[in-house]
């Protein structure tokens, strides 16, 4: 059996806020939200104290099932480190309303920079912060090296 990758996690202070700015900004679909049980390894690997209550979202796309989630802290999280450690990387096909949806939240939306990779695709890409400051860089390719273009 190959190495696959299940899904990316997130901490969030606000549950249920951040369901809605996943599923309005992003279009990923809520598949269940739950309470974590008494012994989640999540108290373990996430180093959160035991007496603090912990819930669970979880999120798709149509044709990824399950590929984040969302772990909801009671009683509010400390600020985030900087520099900010980690994020998750979208391609979006509607980058503008993505980027209007995110503006809509509040969301603090970087500068766009042109996006170049090293296979020789081009396109744009902008980071956005959630409610609580995780990052989420969004993309989308404007040209394929392998596809026919009018440039």
């Amino acid at each position: 059996m190959a190495n696959r990758f299940q899904r990316g996690n997130f901490v969030v202070s606000n549950l249920d806020r951040s369901v809605e700015f996943y599923t309005d900004v992003l279009g990923m679909d809520l598949d269940f939200v739950k309470e974590s049980e008494p012994d989640s390894y999540s108290y373990i690997v996430f180093n959160i104290s035991p007496e603090r209550r912990l819930r669970f979202a979880m999120l798709s796309y149509p044709d990824q099932p399950r590929v984040m989630a969302l772990t909801e802290i009671d009683g509010g999280l400390d600020p985030l480190q900087q520099p900010i450690r980690s994020a998750i990387v979208i391609v979006v096909p509607d980058f503008d309303g993505t980027i209007t949806r995110a503006e809509g939240y509040s969301s603090h939306v970087f500068p766009e920079e042109k996006l170049f990779t090293p296979d020789g695709r081009e396109g744009r890409q902008v980071g956005i912060q959630d409610p609580d400051g995780n990052l989420i860089v969004i993309y989308f390719i404007t040209y394929h090296p392998d596809e026919k273009s009018d440039k």
